[in-house]
């Protein structure tokens, strides 16, 4: 790290100190560092360890890729979890143990597990992942009425799903959604089997079976509530844009243009906002139509340059889907040639989520594009390069 990165490194601390309200002295308690490492590492005149930062973030409550947007510790800690989550899962049909927590701290912890994916903060959702499959399974073994602790075994799932498939354990990740798709039953909510179906999605990305999942989001619209409200039109609304994004990769211009459209009208009836862990609105909406863009491939770089002409995704969405638009529009620009726009999307796109942003495939893809074009600037983009493993 040089004397610059730990300056700003120690303003970032610093800023985030003061935002919570917390002294130098709440912050060494919090973080069992001595009080003089910590004037130190605000003031930019030491440069803490891995170990030190992401103990310092945790007092703080921030990920610590919000501190330092180029640390990749949380990629070797997501790995080392992989293994406990799996065991977690090995058994979760088998009622093993008995339930060590409320149905109330369940509830806590697994809303606060859901922020964090929709945050990207996937380290953090790794630290817990397997303790909290094991909670909630065990809950839902216990249970006489099993449709609260069925939520909350689908729930879990999903964020911990969100960690498998965004760091490549993509056996994990199917098994975690046949998981869900084993425990959505006996939740009897219509809405959250829409939203299994949704995630379920991920699979057929994996296999590039495109048309086996365009048609599995189709009958899964045909499934899904009648729109009545905002939740019902939501449902139905994510999982148009899900299909309209699959038939785009599968080539399918009309169908993908067919479910954009009617995941546009049900966004006129429902505010921005996330949907049982799914975001869906007018904002939403406008990041799929970007979306579809780019799966459909090159000839279609135009439609998703008039979607960004004017417009960026508000503070109001999640960070994981506002990064994926920066990421999308990247790949866009590099295919129209325009490189330096292209690399400041990128940026963008680690300033809003750092964690999603190096691990998607993409990134890496189109960062790996810039170096051998040798286009932008050299240095800057040889140093994004090093940190997303494009070179």
């Amino acid at each position: 790290m040089t004397a610059l990165d730990a300056a700003a490194l120690g303003r970032r601390i610093a800023a985030t100190r003061k935002a919570k309200k917390l002294r130098q002295t709440d912050l060494a308690r919090e973080s069992f560092v001595s009080l003089p490492m910590i004037k130190s590492i605000e003031q930019g005149k030491r440069c803490p360890s891995d170990s030190t930062l992401e103990v310092i973030a945790a007092a703080l409550g921030v990920d610590p890729t919000r501190l330092l947007d180029t640390y990749t510790g949380t990629e070797t800690r997501v790995h080392a979890a992989l293994p406990a989550i799996s065991a977690s899962l090995a058994g979760y049909d088998v009622p093993i143990a008995a339930p060590r927590r409320t149905t109330e701290e369940l509830c806590s912890a697994v809303a606060e597990t859901v922020d964090w994916r929709l945050a990207a903060q996937y380290g953090r959702i790794a630290q817990h992942a397997p303790t909290l499959l094991d909670d909630v399974l065990a809950a839902f073994h216990a249970a006489r009425d099993k449709r609260a602790a069925a939520r909350l075994v689908v729930a879990t799932a999903r964020s911990v799903d969100a960690v498998a498939y965004k760091y490549g354990a993509r056996d994990l990740s199917a098994r975690l959604i046949e998981l869900m798709r084993w425990a959505v039953p006996y939740a009897e909510d219509p809405l959250r089997t829409a939203s299994v179906a949704y995630v379920r999605t991920e699979v057929f990305f994996t296999a590039r079976a495109h048309a086996a999942g365009t048609r599995a989001l189709e009958a899964a619209v045909d499934s899904a509530p009648a729109t009545r409200d905002e939740a019902t039109a939501a449902a139905r609304g994510a999982l148009h844009m899900r299909a309209a994004v699959i038939a785009g990769r599968a080539g399918d211009a009309d169908a993908a243009s067919s479910h954009l459209a009617h995941a546009h009208r049900l966004s006129e009836h429902t505010r921005e906002g996330t949907y049982l862990g799914t975001a869906f609105g007018p904002e939403s909406v406008r990041i799929h139509e970007l979306s579809v863009a780019v799966s459909l491939g090159q000839d279609h770089i135009d439609d998703a340059f008039r979607v960004a002409r004017t417009w960026a995704p508000s503070t109001a969405l999640p960070a994981e889907r506002r990064s994926g638009f920066w990421i999308e529009l990247a790949r866009a620009q590099v295919w129209g040639g325009r490189f330096n726009d292209a690399f400041e999307s990128l940026k963008v796109a680690r300033s809003i989520a750092p964690q999603h942003t190096r691990e998607h495939p993409w990134t890496r893809e189109t960062t790996g594009t810039l170096v051998r074009l040798r286009r932008a600037d050299e240095e800057s983009l040889h140093h994004f390069a090093s940190w997303v493993g494009a070179v």
